[in-house]
């Protein structure tokens, strides 16, 4: 219920401040970019994974007088249309998924996509392409069909013109049974080869940029791999493979803690 009520009040004031506000570039008042400039080149497409439907925000659910229905799946979904997308007015804010929300990070927002689900992003008028980890609720304007965070408008060019249309594809295809919420996506070897993985780009620039960074910060066995999964190409950073889960623990400690947040254990 206070899933619902939030979402409402979220709804409500992104109306009020959409009406009242004058508009500024891109964005109303209210909102907009950071204050400072942020190098965004390096942060890394979402990285579709396996993982459970989240507790909250997959319910029926009423704005404004529309009632929505989430999926319960995202398999074989396609959608063209005007996406818009959100900034520092809601950063660090919860999410309808729980998940705080990171303007930072390849996000966006959805009416009935399940959360979390994973989609490719295109620009239609300029072909550029993201992935991006659908954790949130809305646009609830009927004339557009997703916001996205920060980072993945300002990938896709949409930031200073607001509102582009784009086309939206799903990929990969959740299997929550596969996962308990309390799991982290790998917790021991199981005969594959370990992995530290620190982003998934689908422009190979940005991730030959993230080795080389890491390779001046002092960490070995840094590699760029291609990940092909149907029309998709990720250019994925991954360190290893690794001797052990306990050597991976103490390498994801260290990377975390000089700012690599992204940095997740796989295995393959």
């Amino acid at each position: 219920m206070r899933t619902i009520r939030s979402l409402l009040i979220l709804a409500l004031v992104t109306a009020i401040a959409a009406c009242s506000s004058s508009r500024k570039g891109g964005y109303y008042e209210n909102d907009g970019p950071p204050d400072k400039n942020v190098d965004l080149s390096s942060i890394p497409d979402a990285v579709p994974y396996p993982e459970p439907l989240s507790k909250t925000g997959n319910k029926p659910y009423d704005v404004f007088g529309k009632h929505y229905v989430p999926m319960t799946s995202a398999q074989g979904f396609h959608q063209k249309g005007v996406a818009s997308w959100y900034g520092k007015q809601f950063h660090g804010r919860r999410t309808s998924s729980g998940e705080t929300y990171d303007m930072y990070a390849m996000t966006a927002a959805h009416t009935v996509l399940p959360l979390p689900s994973y989609v490719r992003v295109t620009n239609v008028a300029n072909g550029r392409t993201v992935v991006v980890k659908v954790n949130d609720r809305g646009p609830f304007k009927s004339s557009r069909v997703m916001d996205l965070s920060y980072a993945a408008a300002s990938r896709l060019d949409i930031v200073r013109n607001g509102t582009a249309l784009v086309e939206i594809v799903s990929i990969g295809e959740n299997t929550p049974q596969q996962r308990t919420a309390a799991e982290p996506p790998v917790q021991q070897t199981t005969g594959q080869l370990l992995y530290i993985q620190l982003g998934a780009f689908s422009n190979p620039d940005s991730a030959q940029r993230l080795r080389q960074q890491l390779l001046d910060e002092g960490y070995q066995d840094v590699a760029v791999t291609e990940l092909k999964r149907d029309s998709l190409r990720l250019h994925r950073v991954r360190l290893g493979p690794l001797e052990s889960p306990q050597q991976g623990d103490v390498l994801l400690g260290m990377l975390r803690d000089a700012g690599h947040t992204q940095a997740k254990l796989i295995e393959e």
